[in-house]
């Protein structure tokens, strides 16, 4: 809620984090490829442009997948999902003829202002494959595409539009609280009424219906920002009780997590 409850339900879901500590609970698990289980593309989106509900809960989709585009004679792969500061590793082939030129792997997003910016760049092997590795240095959702240098330095609009291109997440790790129990029913600071089935997140910076990405144990989901907190233990988020629900959370948890700000609308 909009400010801090003393003996409520809120205030009991931060009471269990330190024992949720030292039991080991609250370790991020690593993040897996999708060679272990994952896809071999990324996550299918739902009508409104979100992710489509796979059975696990509410638009909870696989987090943990490789994803793949091919054009311009390039084929491009990574995952989908990786925590700042982590090493993402790209991987793919061109023609054997660029063997030897540069291959330059550009990212697209809020953070880049949503202009395409050189990521890493690597060297065609002479069998025409590539790879190359981003120490992640920033949060947020990219679109990330792979052009040969010697076509991006002339390049026309039509051979840059027609380059691989995948979507990716960088995440920041967080602790994450839950709440619910004993206010039920009650409004929130963004003026929601909290029902069981209730599905966001409380955060204390980030505007009303801010767009969040959440990460735990290989599972992500899409939730707005629907209260302000949470306000102890120095956690980043409080989710409602049917979002951790809906990710396998039960109590105090390590998550990823990152907002995800709109483009600017075109003209």
């Amino acid at each position: 809620m909009d400010s801090p409850v003393i003996g409520g339900a809120r205030a009991n879901s931060y009471a269990v984090s330190a024992l949720m500590l030292l039991s080991g609970l609250l370790a991020v698990p690593s993040l897996a490829s999708g060679a272990s289980g994952g896809s071999s593309v990324g996550p299918s989106a739902g009508p409104s442009g979100g992710p489509t509900t796979t059975g696990q809960g509410p638009n909870v989709q696989p987090g943990n997948v490789t994803v793949s585009a091919t054009g311009n004679g390039i084929t491009l792969t990574t995952n989908a999902s990786t925590l700042l500061r982590n090493q993402l590793s790209f991987s793919g082939t061109a023609s054997r003829s660029d063997a030897g030129r540069t291959v330059v792997i550009e990212r697209l997003g809020h953070q880049t202002n949503w202009q395409w910016t050189p990521t890493v760049t690597t060297t065609v092997a002479g069998d025409g494959s590539f790879g190359a590795v981003w120490q992640t240095n920033h949060i947020g959702r990219f679109s990330i595409r792979a052009l040969i240098s010697q076509s991006a330095a002339a390049a026309t609009a039509t051979a840059a539009s027609s380059a691989p291109t995948v979507t990716i997440t960088v995440y920041r790790q967080s602790l994450a609280t839950q709440y619910g129990p004993g206010f039920y029913g009650q409004r929130t600071a963004c003026g929601q009424r909290l029902k069981r089935g209730t599905i966001g997140v409380a955060n204390r910076t980030l505007k009303c219906g801010t767009k969040v990405a959440i990460l735990y144990r290989g599972r992500t989901i899409i939730v707005p920002v629907i209260d302000h907190g949470p306000y102890a233990n120095g956690a980043d988020w409080d989710l409602t009780e049917a979002t951790g629900r809906a990710l396998g959370i039960d109590g105090t948890a390590r998550i990823g997590a990152v907002s995800l700000p709109a483009p600017p609308s075109l003209p």
